[in-house]
């Protein structure tokens, strides 16, 4: 396997990933308290001044379930070559840029896989935080076997956001239920939401600010267990004085043993450090952060069988990352409009002068990794197509952004011509065989 060492090198211009769009169905606000849903929900209603949303966006909570849950030790096909060579075309002249990965369900009978440099390495931004997700819903399973109580603490948890939070330039809604109003801006040292609602804030804005509250949060749950939440000066108190050692080992057991324990590659997939400055300071992590098309493929897989700690954790984060806000990236294709989409990217680029060249966003001259995972259901309601792609890439001097929204539009046409006029582009099983 190719290794590609994503180490940050001083330059004269490093940028990180821009906001990903938001997820969780908008019905679900009574179920979790995230104050965001209420919000959009009413906004598409004409009450709230907001976002409207896409037809692919409007599902309802029970319309957002796991596809796969009937086949627990499902894993891709072999490589379909066809299919491999198709989608090798479509990357073009600079295919040895890309890896990516694709696994088309929507035959039941006839499932494709295919993949282009599949085990091809780099930092994946904000991906990562798929990891944090997983990572916080099993040190919750394995404090509190019993749902309820895992709803419960996700909830009613108040996190205060600290040093762990800064900083960040992604902004956030924090929408007031009472006044009715929407407010998006950083979150700041004070600002208070639920552990549900820090969550929300990390996979749908894509908050580095919230992400390294989560991994806060994480991290207590690991340390003090059924004694979780505990007092903020308590939590202050242990960051400042437990010796950096232990702060790495609670990190690693953390973050790094959850992705071995859900059958993941820890050496195809980790996250090796807190998404904030503040956060790093605190506790300095555990080396580099990377992933690879095949291996985040393997966890879309793991999530739709539920097997991502278990049943219910797996169905939380698919729904936390059904889009439900400003559709970006691979997600903005007019293609995928009337798709329901769950969604995760990240971005990291990197400049030095050059004689011609402007080092503008998500256009690296050094570096300009772009990262996006999607399950795609279309259209939402009827499932005709259901696929998976993992696409990362690092095309340089080329808006990343819209190469990989061009990337979406062109490998949605593809499994629409795999299934042209078959009767096999119905409804798919929700187990397929």
């Amino acid at each position: 396997m190719k290794r590609l060492a994503a180490v940050l090198a001083t330059s004269t211009c490093v940028a990180l990933a821009a906001p990903s769009a938001g997820p969780y169905p908008l019905e679900g606000y009574e179920s979790t308290g995230i104050r965001r849903l209420l919000g959009l929900r009413l906004a598409q209603q004409g009450v709230v001044q907001d976002s409207r949303l896409p037809k692919g966006a409007l599902l309802g909570l029970a319309d957002v379930d796991l596809r796969l849950l009937g086949r627990r030790n499902f894993d891709p096909p072999p490589p379909d070559a066809e299919l491999a060579k198709r989608l090798a075309d479509i990357l073009g002249a600079e295919a040895d840029r890309y890896g990516v990965a694709v696994l088309d369900l929507s035959d039941p009978e006839h499932i494709r896989y295919a993949e282009h440099r599949g085990d091809y390495r780099q930092n994946v931004g904000s991906v990562g935080k798929l990891v944090v997700a997983l990572s916080l819903f099993q040190a919750l399973a394995d404090t509190w076997p019993d749902v309820e109580q895992r709803r419960k603490v996700l909830r009613e948890t108040k996190v205060t956001a600290d040093e762990f939070s800064q900083t960040d330039h992604h902004t956030v809604r924090f929408f007031d239920p009472v006044a009715k109003t929407v407010t998006r801006r950083s979150i700041r040292i004070g600002d208070q939401g639920s552990l549900y609602e820090f969550v929300d804030w990390m996979l749908s804005p894509s908050s580095n600010s919230a992400a390294g509250m989560v991994m806060r949060e994480a991290m207590l749950i690991r340390q003090f267990g059924t004694a979780y939440p505990v007092p903020e000066a308590q939590i202050a108190r242990f960051f400042k004085e437990t010796p950096v050692p232990a702060r790495t080992a609670l990190f690693e057991k953390t973050f790094l043993e959850p992705v071995t324990r859900n059958g993941l590659d820890l050496e195809l997939l980790k996250q090796g450090s807190v998404f904030t400055r503040g956060g790093k300071m605190k506790v300095p992590g555990s080396g580099e952060s990377y992933g690879c098309a095949r291996e985040l493929a393997r966890y879309l897989v793991r999530l739709e069988e539920g097997r991502l700690v278990d049943e219910f954790s797996s169905r939380e984060i698919k729904r936390l990352l059904y889009l439900t806000e400003r559709r970006i990236r691979y997600a903005a294709s007019p293609a995928l409009a009337d798709s329901a989409v769950y969604f995760k990217s990240g971005s990291l680029f990197e400049c030095e002068k050059e004689p011609g060249f402007t080092c503008v966003p998500y256009a690296g001259n050094v570096k300009n990794f772009m990262n996006s995972v999607a399950i795609v259901e279309h259209p939402a309601r009827d499932r005709r197509l259901y696929y998976m792609v993992t696409l990362v890439s690092n095309v340089l001097r080329k808006n990343s952004a819209s190469v990989h929204m061009e990337m979406a539009s062109r490998i949605h046409r593809l499994i629409e011509s795999l299934h042209a006029g078959s009767a096999t582009s119905a409804k798919p099983s929700p187990s397929p065989r």
